[in-house]
């Protein structure tokens, strides 16, 4: 069975639309259109995918009332499992695709990353391929998270180690839609 060629350049064109032109438009609506109907990825009720989201790979689901900050890196190849209320700062990487060092051919390895529902990653966060991040657990801002971290716990650096607990009553719901490329909310 031959795979059609044009497969491929269709995919790569629709994502390259979207981080190049579709991402930077200043409406919720159209982006979160395009995400759903043309990339497919799945988004829940009140999700908002703010402005300049770099986005590769179609494995994404991102939970009811979650909020992805502008200029992150979503790397869905390997797979992304983000759950509700979910906070993500500006400028996070999230990675599931990684290379084995040890293979002679420069082998790709996918691993799911996992964000249980209330998780809070700080800004500039970078979660690598392989990691799940538990329920209200917090990755201040910067860290390099490199193993899972339990439920409710806070870590930070480089490489990320424990350095606190959160409160486990958690009860906000997220509703995150500034205006354009702001700060600034509707009143």
């Amino acid at each position: 069975m031959r795979c059609n060629p044009l497969k491929p350049f269709l995919a790569a064109s629709a994502f390259y639309l979207y981080n190049a032109v579709v991402s930077h438009v200043p409406f919720y609506f159209l982006r979160h259109l395009y995400l759903s109907l043309i990339l497919r990825i799945r988004l829940g009720r009140g999700a908002a995918v703010h402005m300049g989201c770099f986005i590769t790979g179609r494995n994404i689901v991102i939970g009811a009332n979650s909020v992805i900050n502008r200029n992150c890196y979503l790397d869905g190849r390997g797979g992304i499992v983000i759950g509700e209320n979910v906070s993500i700062s500006p400028q996070c990487y999230i990675v599931s695709l990684d290379h084995d060092p040890s293979s002679p051919v420069f082998a790709t390895v996918a691993k799911p990353v996992v964000i249980g529902d209330f998780a809070w990653l700080g800004a500039r966060a970078m979660i690598m391929p392989g990691v799940e991040i538990g329920e209200g657990a917090v990755a201040g801002a910067g860290a390099l998270v490199t193993t899972s971290c339990r439920p409710y716990e806070i870590v930070a650096g480089t490489p990320a180690r424990k350095i606190g607990e959160r409160c486990r009553d958690l009860q906000y719901s997220l509703r995150y839609f500034p205006l354009f490329n702001t700060d600034i909310l509707p009143e």
